[in-house]
């Protein structure tokens, strides 16, 4: 057990850092499990940060397009703060030396992406702002000599009594080993949401909801964890995980065409292909049911253009041997963003003291059912500032010596074979379209692959938030936003309100789904 002045911050993504940076010059340790930038959600992120720069646009317009595309759930009072202060996070970022793209006159250069009303989405080099900005904020974190980074690190676990965090488990994540407890007196989590708990996704590896399960059974709140976000635009090239082709190509004029041809969104909603997220999946998820495989049409909106505005698609095309000036894309569904998270409020506090969260391992409220494109980053911008505010109130500015990490043997890596069960069962029973069968189905797999695995707390983290987005989304007998019910599938005004659950709430319903099956 090693006793620290530093707070140590769990993970290494754009909340981390901003945060870290915020905090300065109390002293910060940040963990994280590979090279700073490496496995990071942030740096994958390719549309932008929302925000309203522009003289046609306001901060109150932003949260109305928020609140629309919420589907009922979202918290106003949330929108309206996130929306009123983005613009000074852009202005930010920007004399950090993030090489937001400009127009000859000085002004932001913005893309308009789904369900906004206009471009307010500020991009970098086209499709490269989460890796641009991540940059930006490394160089920055190396340079502030209050932060102390250990890379090929993760977390566990935490330590809580009497509803007080006291402590993170630490071990290796390059090798088995055994864990050490850090004793901090503040910690704040920023290890991202849970797509990678599903077959088809675009998230980096690791991101399999291990930072929500371990506050979850450290007895944290969870909010609305049956709310998960599928990109409808992945590349249908075989990888996982799957690459991204960005919204804002979309938003540039590209169509989405089956292979006939025919522009099905045009039937399906009056934005056509810049309908809210959910109702763009669920169309390209039918076409691919029917065997019409979708694909993103750039040829005539963007032409060559395409190879220089959007570097990121221009090389993953050149990889899967697709020209996007001559060809079509085809495209998929996969679970993309996690709405849900560990309850936060305001402050990025969690329920249980001395506990922050930020970005998406959290759930503010200000998504809803269904978050509004480029909204993302813009949270963790807001709520990593918000939650260093908080700390630092709490936790006065001190010295602290730098940490030296050793593990004791033991230990053992995630079992592979039962992961990718793990993930089928998720995308099977769990994905884009759900049914009480299939959920109950869902939760009795994942009982007995967690009975299975019980003895690594890296997988149980897992299992422990496959659990909770599997239990609510039964318990949600209703559709709204990201969440589709077959059995259910109109929205029901009475349910137009946020869940909140703790893992013993979702085990209750887990043991009584197992029972209903027999």
């Amino acid at each position: 057990m090693i006793e620290t002045d530093r707070i140590v911050i769990v993970g290494a993504g754009l909340g981390a850092l901003y945060a870290a940076l915020e905090l300065a010059p109390r002293p910060v340790l940040m963990i994280s499990p590979e090279k700073l930038g490496d496995g990071a959600s942030s740096a994958w992120a390719q549309g932008g940060v929302a925000a309203a720069m522009a003289d046609t646009d306001s901060p109150e317009a932003h949260a109305r397009d928020t609140i629309s595309a919420g589907a009922g759930t979202v918290d106003a009072d949330v929108a309206a703060m996130v929306t009123r202060v983005a613009r000074e996070h852009i202005v930010d970022l920007t004399e950090l030396g993030t090489p937001f793209d400009r127009t000859s006159d000085g002004g932001y250069v913005m893309s308009r992406e789904a369900a906004h009303s206009m471009a307010r989405v500020v991009r970098v080099q086209g499709d490269q702002a989460g890796r641009q900005i991540m940059e930006t904020l490394i160089a920055a974190t190396r340079a502030t000599p209050s932060v102390q980074v250990i890379e090929g690190v993760l977390a566990s676990g935490l330590e809580a009594e009497n509803g007080k965090v006291t402590g993170v488990w630490i071990e290796s994540a390059e090798e088995s080993t055994g864990s050490v407890l850090v004793r901090s007196p503040a910690i704040l989590l920023a290890g991202g949401g849970s797509g990678g708990l599903f077959a088809h996704t675009t998230n980096p590896p690791r991101i399999r909801g291990q930072v929500i399960g371990m506050a979850a059974r450290a007895g944290a709140v969870i909010g609305d964890p049956e709310f998960v976000q599928f990109h409808p635009t992945a590349f249908d090239i075989g990888e996982d995980p799957a690459p991204l082709a960005t919204e804002a190509l979309r938003g540039d004029g590209a169509t989405l065409i089956n292979k006939h041809g025919e522009r099905f969104m045009l039937d399906v909603h009056p934005d056509a292909e810049l309908a809210p997220r959910d109702i763009v999946a669920r169309a390209i998820f039918a076409q691919t049911q029917v065997g019409n495989r979708p694909m993103l049409d750039t040829r005539d909106a963007l032409g060559p253009e395409v190879l220089t505005r959007f570097p990121s698609v221009a090389e993953t095309c050149a990889r899967a041997g697709i020209d996007p000036v001559t060809e079509a894309i085809p495209v998929a569904v996969a679970a993309h963003y996690h709405m849900g998270g560990i309850d936060t409020d305001e402050a990025g506090r969690a329920s249980l003291k001395n506990l922050w969260v930020c970005g998406e391992a959290s759930s503010t409220g200000l998504h809803g059912a269904n978050r509004l494109a480029s909204n993302g980053l813009l949270e963790a911008l807001v709520y990593a500032r918000n939650a260093a505010e908080d700390i630092a109130a709490a936790v006065p500015v001190s010295e602290a010596v730098e940490l030296t990490l050793s593990f004791p043997s033991g230990g053992q890596q995630v079992d592979l074979v039962a992961l990718a069960e793990l993930r089928q069962a998720m995308t099977t029973y769990v994905g884009i379209r759900r049914n009480g069968e299939g959920l109950r189905t869902a939760l009795q797999i994942i009982a007995r692959i967690e009975a299975d695995q019980s003895s690594n707390p890296t997988f149980v983290n897992m299992t422990a938030t496959a659990t909770l987005i599997a239990a609510a989304a039964l318990q949600r007998t209703e559709s709204r936003g990201g969440h589709l019910r077959e059995d259910f599938p109109d929205a029901d005004p009475d349910q137009a309100t946020r869940t909140r659950i703790t893992l013993e709430e979702a085990m209750a319903i887990r043991a009584a789904a197992a029972k209903a099956l027999i």
